[in-house]
Formats: structure tokens, sequence, C-alpha cells
């Protein structure tokens, strides 16, 4: 049986991909319609757009990216107003919440992916229904729930970065 700690790590090199493959789509568009611009004098019909979905679906992917490596923001003025021995359990009680914040963002998600696929909603310059793009966002936001809720249940396997300078002192980590 796979680890929590490992199951994260198959998420992370998931995203990974996701996030470097749509980097290279938005990249690669961009030049191509930059070339075609400055060679035929006419860009690529709908290449802004296809780099428009690319970078969305980078930047939702890359939230998973950045907890996974504690790179994420976090408030850290309020590390050391509660006594250090309340710790282990603050660490639970933010995990869980941002479980649910993600949980309850996901959900939403998922809702407005559903009515744009019934709606059959399309790019107007690509002509292509857009619920396959929109739908990195409960992806992006279902795999945190899980990422964030494993670390409520098991603050150790959090990224040590990401770790208060007490909690690291207390853990050794």
């Amino acid at each position: 049986m796979m680890s929590a700690a490992g199951f994260l790590n198959r998420i992370y090199q998931f995203e990974r991909l996701v996030a470097v493959l749509s980097f290279l789509v938005m990249t690669l568009v961009i030049i191509a319609d930059v070339i075609s611009r400055k060679t035929v004098g006419v860009g690529i019909a709908g290449a802004p757009r296809v780099a428009v979905y690319a970078m969305i679906v980078t930047a939702f992917i890359s939230f998973g990216l950045a907890s996974h490596k504690g790179r994420h923001l976090r408030p850290k003025f309020a590390d050391r107003v509660l006594p250090g021995s309340w710790n282990t359990w603050i660490v639970r009680v933010q995990e869980g919440l941002m479980a649910i914040f993600c949980l309850v963002f996901a959900v939403v998600a998922v809702q407005v992916v559903y009515e744009t696929y019934l709606l059959q909603e399309t790019s107007r310059m690509l002509r292509i229904v857009i619920w396959p793009m929109q739908a990195v966002i409960p992806l992006a936001f279902g795999l945190g729930f899980i990422r964030h809720g494993l670390y409520a249940l098991d603050p150790s396997i959090r990224p040590q970065e990401n770790r208060t300078p007490r909690l690291q002192k207390e853990t050794g980590k």
C-alpha cells in the first residue's frame, strides 16, 4: 500500500507534468504567432486565445505545485502569538481549514463547469467548447483538498519549508 506522502508525490508529478506541458504549449504558440507575424505579416488565428487557455491551466495547476513545496503565500506574523505547545493542533486546524476552502471551491467549480457543459458554451474565436479548459479549476481545488486534508491528518508529511520556525525546532525537521 502506498503511503500518504508517496501518494502526494504522485499527485505532484502529475501536476508538474501538466504545468510543464501547458507552459510549453503557451510558449510555442506565442513564439509561432510572433514568427508568423514577422515573416508573413499575419498572426496565427486564435493563437493568443490558445496561449491564454494554456496560461490558465498552468496557473491553476501551479497552485498544487506551490503547496507541495511549501512555497505558497502564508501570513507568518501570528506564528509566535500562541504558545508553542499548540503548534501541532494549530497546523491541523490551518490545514483542515485550507482543505475545506479547497473543497468548497472545487464543488462550486464543478457546478460552473457542468453548467458550461450543459449550455455547450464555445469560444467564439476557436469555435470549441470551453468546459474542458474550465475543468482544470475543480481539478486543482480537488487535488488541493486531498493534499491539505492529508496534511491536516498527518502534519509530518507537510513540506518542511511550510512549517513555522517553532514547529521546526520542536520536531527537529
